[in-house]
């Protein structure tokens, strides 16, 4: 943040304050119906400009001063960028075509809005002159300055995925979706009930979540008051915005490990560009949180952060989903390499998780049965399978290509009054195994592609075996062999576990290819893939709409 003389500060700040408009406007579109009074809603619209304007006036300085230092690396960040908004209106415009589940105006302001909204974006711009005339030199000092200057690739990247997956999560987790199991066999009525509504009592009756509302709800809550107490938008926020976390968590570890910020942007972004992400990053259930907390278990090995951190992130883990503790166990012992450490950090464990269960059932009484009573885990044997060479093909294929590249989804008509869209389908009922299946000459070619980088990832990592330090790509082998084991018996649609290793997955190529991270070839080549995975992903969203609309009267 260089400082300017009066003109050019004026010059730079009126461009800014008009750009800053773009997202003012729609964001608060979205809000008018919480904000409906003249004052309240000039207000909102006063108090959201004046840091969007400061943003931008940041970001003009920054391109130029990268520009003159970094021109290549800066145009691939400004192509990549492009093409997520392109995405992003192409996902806003697909949708329109559903009015049954979506209308655009939704992100609109109401015309009586217009003049509050007007008269508060004029005022920001008078505050936010003031503001960089009065406290310019403080406001570049300051650790807030320095945190985004530090890390503005990553937090760009995170807000415009934190765009895409919510407007995702504000079509396809409509209360009209009162059934479970149409989207990957989610539990999204559910989890919808247990973290937006009164109704948080688990009606499957499962042991396998077991303080997961003490952790979940009252961040729901929290992130409500921005909605005047609508917690189901609250939901989708807090959904999105842990799924934007993710591929936050993804740039800065891949920047920390390998040190270049545009080949960790690049790797970040096939992370949330992937069919994985993309749905559980949006549809309201656990599995996302799941993956975050991974993510920063990973971070804080990465920091090498004391064992409380550790301690604290384990936690969590147990709490929303019990299996998911041990892909922490995983990466502590192949990390830090101490038992002692790893005996320690699960004995303190263990000593919290039967309290903090105890607590999570005294604030939501009847929630859930105790995961420390054997008798309630009778019901997932529904979920059970036996092993078989093709379920382990089938899952193979959903690990590592489906995962990444969306096929063509099943789906299928059963007991529930909605369309099933599902990629894997286990032999329920005597009926046969059955996988979704890339149909098309772009799929296909995409699928391909998408398996060569896969291939030469893993002679890249053969390659250096000796001469790099491999504790996490080791870490990540093992959290992939982890899953696989545990979902070659569990499971009805795996890909509904997808983000458990995903994340993975994306990381171990990430250390994998880094003798090509700073090579323009690579990173020309990378950013390709990424443009082609959003228009393919797209087509599996629009899918999901479609079929949905199908039902919805």
């Amino acid at each position: 943040m260089n400082h300017f003389p009066a003109h050019a500060l004026n010059k730079r700040l009126i461009l800014a304050w008009m750009f800053g408009i773009i997202p003012g406007y729609f964001a608060l579109g979205f809000l008018d119906r919480y904000y409906t009074s003249f004052i309240g809603f000039g207000l909102a619209a006063f108090l959201f400009h004046i840091p969007a304007a400061l943003f931008v006036y940041y970001l003009f300085g920054r391109l130029r001063r990268d520009f003159q230092t970094r021109p290549f690396e800066t145009g691939i960040a400004i192509a990549l960028f492009a093409a997520l908004s392109l995405f992003g209106w192409s996902l806003l415009d697909g949708a329109n075509q559903f009015p049954r589940l979506f209308e655009a105006r939704t992100f609109l302001i109401q015309e009586n809005r217009l003049l509050p909204f007007a008269v508060g974006v004029i005022l920001s711009f008078a505050a936010s002159a003031w503001m960089m005339t009065a406290f310019g030199k403080r406001i570049r000092e300051s650790r807030l300055a320095q945190f985004l200057d530090a890390n503005l690739g990553g937090l760009l990247l995170g807000l415009i995925f934190f765009s895409i997956y919510f407007l995702i999560a504000y079509i396809i987790n409509q209360p009209v979706f009162n059934s479970d199991d149409i989207f990957f066999d989610a539990d999204s009525r559910l989890w919808r009930w247990r973290f937006a509504t009164e109704n948080y009592r688990d009606y499957y009756w499962r042991p396998v979540h077991p303080f997961a509302l003490i952790v979940i709800r009252p961040l729901v809550g929290l992130i409500s008051i921005l909605f005047k107490g609508d917690t189901l938008v609250a939901a989708f926020a807090l959904v999105a915005g842990t799924g934007a976390l993710c591929v936050f968590l993804v740039w800065h570890f891949m920047k920390r490990a390998v040190g270049s910020s545009t080949y960790a942007l690049l790797i970040a972004s096939m992370l949330g560009a992937s069919s994985a992400h993309l749905v559980f990053g949006s549809l309201i259930e656990t599995y996302i949180f799941l993956a975050a907390v991974a993510l920063i278990f990973i971070v804080l090995l990465l920091e090498n952060k004391p064992l409380h951190a550790l301690v604290i992130t384990g936690l969590v883990a147990f709490g929303i989903t019990i299996s998911n503790f041990g892909q922490t166990v995983i990466a502590h012992l192949m990390v830090r390499r101490s038992i002692r450490q790893l005996i320690v950090y699960g004995l303190i464990v263990a000593a919290l998780v039967v309290p903090l269960t105890l607590l999570n059932n005294f604030v939501y009484p009847d929630s859930q049965p105790y995961f420390f009573d054997p008798s309630t885990y009778e019901g997932e044997g529904h979920n059970s399978f036996p092993p078989t060479l093709q379920r382990a093909n089938f899952l193979g294929r959903v690990m590592f290509l489906h995962g990444m590249v969306a096929p063509q989804p099943l789906i299928y008509e059963e007991e529930i009054p909605f369309l099933k869209v599902w990629m894997f389908r286990a032999a329920i009922k005597k009926e046969p195994m059955r996988l979704a299946r890339y149909e098309t000459w772009f799929d296909t070619s995409l699928a391909y592609a998408w398996l060569g980088l896969l291939l030469l990832g893993g002679m890249m990592f053969l390659k250096n075996l000796r001469r790099d330090d491999n504790r996490f790509s080791l870490t990540f082998i093992l959290t992939i062999l982890f899953n696989f084991a545990l979902h070659m018996q569990y499971g009805k649609d795996v890909f509904l576990y997808s983000v458990n290793w995903t994340y993975a997955v994306l990381l171990f190529l990430g250390l994998a290819w880094r003798d090509f991270a700073g090579k323009r070839w690579f990173q020309i080549l990378l950013l390709i893939f990424i443009a082609l995975l959003l228009a393919n992903n797209l087509q599996l969203i629009l899918t999901m709409l479609s079929a949905s609309a199908l039902r919805i009267k």
